[in-house]
């Protein structure tokens, strides 16, 4: 091995005027050769660059294509929500137009309805007074009538004699049973 890097190194001695040599310089030989492998590779790479640069264009377009779709289709569906909350937002209104509504006509329906039976109860209350009323002035009236009675049996039983008395007894009896008709 050291004889192949020997012979390397003594042609690097030989004078290049007119000669076939190797060139170590490192700077010089290093820009021809990266100019040669690029010029390789554009030639030929350019093809495949190409293609690899042409497939991502075309997933970069199908993707913005396909975000412009979803896009549209939420929109739309944007739209579709908004025109149902429309709708459901007018039917909430109508429905509490027509709730205040029914509450106010089932209060104004309680209202009536409770005059009507306050009616009711003050005429019951008005016959309950006067029933009792009545049933009082005919207590009274008995009462009075049986007090009445009884001073004039007394008067009578005092001033008669038992055959009169006895007639008496029996008119009083009678008159007694016509009145007890009369209030029954």
């Amino acid at each position: 091995m050291k004889n192949v890097t020997d012979s390397f190194l003594s042609l690097s001695r030989w004078p290049s005027a007119g000669s076939f040599g190797f060139n170590i310089d490192i700077l010089s030989t290093n820009l021809i050769n990266l100019s040669v492998v690029l010029g390789v590779l554009i030639f030929f790479g350019k093809g495949v660059l190409s293609d690899l640069l042409d497939n991502r264009k075309q997933r970069i377009l199908n993707t913005i294509r396909n975000s412009e779709e979803l896009r549209e289709g939420a929109i739309e569906q944007l739209e579709k929500a908004r025109a149902r909350l429309r709708q459901v937002e007018k039917e909430a209104d109508q429905f509490r137009v027509d709730g205040y509504s029914d509450i106010e006509r089932e209060k104004l329906n309680l209202i009536n309805s409770t005059y009507k039976i306050l009616e009711q109860l003050e005429n019951y209350k008005n016959e309950t007074i006067q029933f009792e009323q009545q049933r009082t002035i005919n207590q009274v009236r008995q009462r009075v009538f049986q007090q009445a009675l009884r001073r004039a049996l007394g008067i009578l039983n005092s001033c008669l004699n038992n055959e009169l008395h006895l007639r008496t007894i029996n008119a009083n009896i009678n008159m007694l049973g016509s009145i007890k008709e009369i209030t029954d």
